[in-house]
């Protein structure tokens, strides 16, 4: 149904608007009565009318300047005013059509009339609305088509996007995301495209997409004008639009390489095109760093794999070197022991011989030392912890580094806790720690010069330090002095000898024992003080003290002559332990290489055969399992001498059926003690050191 519309309808007299509405009532609209000019405007801005019947004269305002007013708002400015007067001449008449006057009627009015010449106008309106309503339903539709086209758009956009998203981040293979991008591009967007990355690097990579034919190109085989946009870009880093669209693919402020197109039928969606090169750009980009960092990886697992293998063949040098070393020596060192049975009480003879053998332990030591710090460096060693008196320690550490210190007639002043400090601790290891620092000060300190090793517990640590008033150390020096091969200013004479590595071998066996050390010095000449810091433990019981060094194993009650093999490849190695066994009143044979050893046994018949692992041929391994093997010889003491010494050797050793295993130089003394105990080492712990097969 519609809508009726408003009438004003303005007259001061009451009589006068009582006529007018019943005139008007037939026509059936919305009928607004006022009486005066002021009224009038009121409802002017409250609603629209579709016609206005204004008195001329009215008290207040009159009716042309009610008009007048009437005319200054917008909504009103065409309304029809049709204007009522009892008398109207050409001047009111001219001035009322001025102000948009539609008429002028005469009171009294002709009802007929009045209401034929309201409906006209009323109609009018009517008809202008409903054509306002026509024209705002094509303009909402036009609208909502529009909105409904942007929405496709969007969507088809955000789905292409979503789509293009996921192709490119589908893989961080950087050619693989270059040709999925031209994928996308052709034939969806454009006839052709070419993709550049590293447009300026000496080989670009560059692929070309032309009616789904994909190939990599370089920049001479591509078609114009998608070359030359190609090269402007990347030269300029801005976007090109000739010929070719061309846009840069830019992450921050780098220019990764460019994008061109051509399409010879509609223009492209830039919008979409500049979305899609910045995702590309960004997708492109973490491709490129994957394969930077692919390729670090690369060369760092290969820098890796070089480091080991040079660690490995360091570690078989130092292995190999160490036996190498040991081979020399033990000769060395048996014909000192013979030469100490057989010289003459000479003086000048005794002190040469002690020189040999001083210089024989120091030499094997520093082989040890090597050793020792590749087995750390691998993790190989293993503690052999158990409650040990801190006192006993040290006692130890000073019996190893007195020769050296009175050699130098330095004065050691020792001080420990008048009460037991027990430390969970590997005797041997921590002895070697205490003994390393006490002869790195002995050697740092001029002769004459003074010692101070010190001891104390409290708050469940305990501290030992050494002290001494010796070179000292250069401030330079001091945060990498435990580092290995790391020494202070040496004199052309290495008067202090060393390789280096005594203070690494400290700090790591310390640290092993979930210790501390640290090192002061005021500078050189004013000595140099080292504090090691170890936890304690309580409420332990004294373990059993078990006597030491081989000069406390006991002989067996009953000595004899035995048959013994000796076996090694270095004839000198060979014959001097040969030479000390028959001082022994042994009857030794010695042999070269495992098969001649495997062809005397039936001829010599040994009790005992002192074995070296390394031989030519036949290894000592081979060998001690072929005589284990055999039913007349499995009864046969076997002793390993060998510059093998290892974990995993002592166990490969007994593995093979070894009773023995004795590291080169050994103390021949030790292998005459093992011949005269056989297999039976209880209550010598000396022995039991080297016994690795089974206890009779």
């Amino acid at each position: 149904m519609e809508e009726k519309s408003h009438i004003l309808i303005v007259d001061d007299l009451p009589e006068k608007l009582l006529v007018f509405k019943t005139i008007l009532e037939e026509l059936d609209q919305n009928l607004i009565m006022v009486r005066s000019g002021s009224e009038a405007l009121k409802e002017i801005l409250q609603r629209e009318f579709a016609v206005i019947l204004l008195d001329v004269n009215m008290p207040d305002i009159d009716g042309l300047e009610t008009a007048r007013l009437i005319r200054q708002y917008k909504k009103s400015a065409h309304t029809p005013i049709i204007f009522i007067t009892a008398y109207a001449d050409e001047m009111q008449t001219a001035q009322g059509y001025s102000l948009g006057a539609v008429d002028y009627i005469l009171s009294p009015v002709i009802p007929d009339v009045l209401r034929s010449k309201v409906r006209v106008f009323v109609d009018l309106y009517q008809m202008q609305q409903r054509t306002k309503a026509m024209a705002g339903e094509q303009v909402a539709r036009a609208r909502a088509e529009a909105a409904r086209a942007a929405a496709e758009e969007t969507t088809r956009r955000s789905t292409f996007l979503a789509r293009a998203s996921h192709e490119l981040g589908a893989s961080l293979d950087l050619e693989q995301g270059m040709r999925r991008l031209l994928e996308l591009v052709v034939p969806q967007m454009a006839d052709s495209a070419a993709l550049v990355v590293d447009g300026e690097a000496d080989s670009p990579l560059i692929f070309y997409n032309a009616e789904g034919q994909m190939r990599s190109v370089g920049y001479a085989d591509l078609p114009e004008p998608l070359r030359s946009a190609l090269q402007r870009v990347v030269r300029e880093g801005l976007p090109y639009e000739g010929g070719a669209v061309c846009y840069p693919l830019r992450a921050g402020e780098r220019t990764l390489g460019a994008l061109a197109l051509t399409n010879k039928g509609s223009p492209q969606d830039l919008v979409t095109l500049q979305e899609l090169v910045g995702r590309a750009a960004i997708a492109l980009d973490n491709a490129r760093l994957y394969q930077s960092l692919e390729r670090e990886i690369a060369r760092s697992r290969e820098a890796e794999a070089r480091l080991q293998d040079a660690s490995q063949r360091k570690d078989e040098f130092l292995a190999m070197l160490s036996h190498e070393l040991r081979n020399p020596l033990a000769p060395i060192r048996n014909a000192v022991e013979v030469i100490r049975r057989l010289a003459p009480p000479d003086p000048k003879l005794t002190m040469a011989r002690d020189v040999v053998d001083r210089q024989v332990s120091l030499l094997a030591r520093l082989v040890e030392e090597l050793l020792d710090v590749s087995r750390i460096s691998q993790g190989k060693i293993a503690l052999k912890k158990e409650p040990v008196e801190l006192a006993r320690i040290l006692s130890h550490s000073v019996e190893t580094a007195r020769p050296l210190i009175d050699a130098r007639a330095q004065t050691l002043a020792v001080s420990v806790p008048p009460a037991p400090v027990w430390l969970s601790a590997d005797f041997a290891r921590l002895s070697q720690v205490i003994s390393n620092l006490l002869n790195n000060a002995s050697k740092y300190t001029g002769e004459g010069g003074r010692i101070e090793l010190s001891a104390d517990a409290g708050e469940g640590e305990a501290t030992i330090t050494v002290r001494d008033n010796g070179t000292g150390i250069e401030s330079q020096l001091l945060p990498k002095i435990f580092d290995l091969f790391v020494q202070g200013d040496r004199s052309l004479d290495r008067g202090q000898g060393g390789l280096g590595i005594g203070l690494t071998l400290v700090k790591r066996l310390v640290e092993l024992h979930q210790g501390q050390v640290a090192v002061e010095s005021d500078g050189p000449g004013r000595g140099s003080s080292f504090t090691v810091t170890l936890p304690c433990i309580s409420a332990v019981v004294e373990p059993q003290r078990a006597p030491s060094a081989v000069a406390s194993i006991r002989p067996s009650s009953e000595v004899y002559g035995r048959r013994v093999l000796v076996v090694d490849d270095n004839v000198d190695a060979a014959e001097s332990t040969a030479a000390f066994l028959r001082l022994e009143g042994h009857e030794v044979k010695a042999v070269h290489d495992g098969l001649q050893a495997l062809a005397s046994l039936k001829v010599f018949d040994p009790h005992v055969v002192v074995l070296d692992i390394g031989l030519p041929g036949l290894d000592g391994y081979a060998v001690a399992r072929q005589l284990r093997e055999r039913g007349d010889t499995s009864h046969v003491l076997l002793i390993a001498l060998t510059g093998y010494g290892q974990k995993e050797d002592r166990a490969r050793a007994a593995a093979s059926g070894f009773d023995y295993h004795f590291v080169k130089p050994a103390d021949p003394r030790e292998i005459q003690a093992a011949i005269e105990r056989g297999r039976n080492t209880v209550g010598e712990p000396a022995l039991e050191a080297h016994r690795i097969g089974r206890t009779e």
